[in-house]
C-alpha cells in the first residue's frame, strides 16, 4: 500500500494569497512591477523594521545586488559562513571575487565570532582586507549577531545578513535581516512563506535599495528608448508573486507558532532516546523554527545520520541532512582560506532535518514519532 508523502517543508497557503492574485488579473497587472510588488515591499519593511525593501526573484539575487552595490569586485576577498546553502556563497563568485569560510560556533550552529575576527586579522596581514561578511542565520535560529556587528564595525567592513531561512525570527527583539548593511530574506517554496520563488533585500540606506531595484530591471537608464550605462540583471519579482507574498506575510506569525510547535513536540517526544535538539541560548533568541533539526548520537541510538533518513524514507517520510559545510564542497575545493575547527563538519555528520511543515497535522507528527521509535 502506499503512503501519503510527508514532506520536509511544503508551502501552506493561508487564504488571501488568491484574491490579490485575482486583483493583479482583474487591473491587467500581469507585468513584472505592479501594485502587489509595491505593497509587498511597504508590507515587508511595516513588518521587519527595514526602512527600504526591493523584491527580487530569489535570496540569491538579493545577496548578488548587494555585493554589486558594495562594489565587490574580481580579485575581493568576502568572508561567508562555511555551514550554508550554497546560495549564500555562489554570488560571491559571480563578482569575480574569492571566497572565505569561516566555521560555526555551537550554540547556535553558527558563524563564530572568534574564528571570524581571526580570519579578518590574518586576510589584513596578507593584503587582502575582506571587502564584505555574509553571515548566515541557520535555521531560523538567530545566531550571535551583536557580536558579528562589533566584529564587522570594529575593521570596517560591511556585513551582509543572510536571513533567508530566519524570516519571524529575532534577537532581543529586534527582526533578524535589519542588523547589516543589508539583509536578505527567501520566499522559496519550502521557505516559512514562500512566493513560489522569490526573495527581498533590506537595507536602511534608500540610495542602496534604489539602485538594487535599478540593477534589477535590467539598468534601464531614463531615457525614452532603450539605453544602458551598466550591466544589469532580470532580478524583479512580479505583480503576480508578489500578491502571493502579501497573502502569506498576513499569516507569518501564525506559521511560526505552528513551527515553533513541531519543534516542541519533536523535543518533547525524542529528548530521551539519543537525540540532541538546538536550543535557543536564552531569552533574547527568537527562532522561526523553519526546520527542526537533531543531532544523532550514534553510542546512544545504535544508527547514524544516514540510516535514520533511509528508513524513514522507506515510510515515505523526506528528511535531509544538515548543510553539507562549504569549504568540504567539489566546487570549492580550490579554496584553501578556512577558519575554524570542525564544527560544522561534525553538525554534517551527525545532524538531520525532521518534516517541519507548518501544515503538518497531528496526526502525521504522531506517526513520524512512532517510526522513529520504531527504528
Amino acid at each position: 500500500m502506499s503512503r501519503e508523502r510527508i514532506y520536509l517543508s511544503s508551502p501552506h497557503m493561508g487564504g488571501n494569497e488568491l484574491k490579490y492574485v485575482n486583483e493583479a488579473f482583474d487591473q491587467n497587472w500581469i507585468a513584472p512591477l505592479g501594485p502587489n510588488v509595491d505593497n509587498f515591499e511597504k508590507e515587508l519593511c511595516a513588518y521587519s523594521g527595514a526602512k527600504h525593501c526591493a523584491v527580487l526573484s530569489s535570496g540569491t539575487a538579493a545577496i548578488h545586488l548587494a555585493l554589486i552595490i558594495l562594489g565587490v569586485k574580481r580579485g575581493d576577498h568576502v568572508i561567508c559562513s562555511s555551514f550554508t546553502f550554497s546560495a549564500s556563497a555562489n554570488p560571491i563568485v559571480y563578482q569575480g571575487a574569492n571566497p572565505i569560510f569561516v566555521d560555526s560556533e555551537t550554540d547556535t550552529w553558527n558563524m563564530d565570532p572568534v574564528h571570524l575576527e581571526k580570519a579578518i586579522k590574518d586576510q589584513i596581514k596578507n593584503g587582502h582586507k575582506p571587502a564584505a561578511v555574509i553571515f548566515v542565520h541557520l535555521y531560523g535560529m538567530p545566531g550571535k549577531i551583536d557580536e558579528i556587528v562589533k566584529v564587522c564595525k570594529r575593521y570596517e567592513i560591511p556585513l551582509i545578513e543572510d536571513a533567508a531561512e530566519a524570516l519571524g525570527s529575532s534577537f532581543k527583539g529586534q527582526k533578524l535581516g535589519t542588523f547589516g548593511d543589508f539583509g536578505i530574506f527567501s520566499f522559496n517554496g519550502n521557505k516559512i512563506i514562500t512566493t513560489s520563488g522569490g526573495g527581498a533585500l533590506v537595507s536602511n540606506n534608500k540610495e542602496w535599495i534604489n539602485k538594487a531595484r535599478f540593477l534589477a530591471t535590467q539598468a534601464r537608464d531614463a531615457a525614452p528608448h532603450y539605453q544602458h550605462s551598466e550591466i544589469g540583471y532580470n532580478y524583479r519579482m512580479s505583480n503576480i508573486a508578489a500578491g502571493i507574498g502579501r497573502g502569506q506575510l498576513e499569516i507569518l506569525d501564525s506559521w511560526v507558532q505552528k513551527r515553533r510547535a513541531n519543534y516542541d513536540f519533536y523535543r518533547e517526544n525524542l529528548k530521551d532516546i539519543g537525540f540532541t535538539f538546538i536550543e535557543e541560548p536564552d531569552s533574547n533568541y527568537f527562532s522561526n523554527r523553519w526546520l527542526t533539526t537533531v543531532l544523532i548520537d550514534k553510542n546512544k541510538t545504535g544508527y547514524d545520520r544516514e540510516t535514520l533518513r533511509l528508513e524513514l524514507e522507506k515510510y515515505n517520510i523526506e528528511t535531509r541532512p544538515l548543510w553539507k559545510p562549504m569549504h568540504l564542497q567539489p566546487v570549492f575545493n580550490k579554496v584553501t582560506d578556512y577558519y575554524g575547527n570542525g564544527e560544522s563538519e561534525k553538525l554534517f555528520q551527525q545532524g538531520l532535518c525532521l518534516p517541519s511543515g507548518s501544515n503538518l497535522t497531528d496526526e502525521q507528527k504522531q506517526l513520524i514519532i512512532n517510526r522513529l521509535i520504531q527504528i
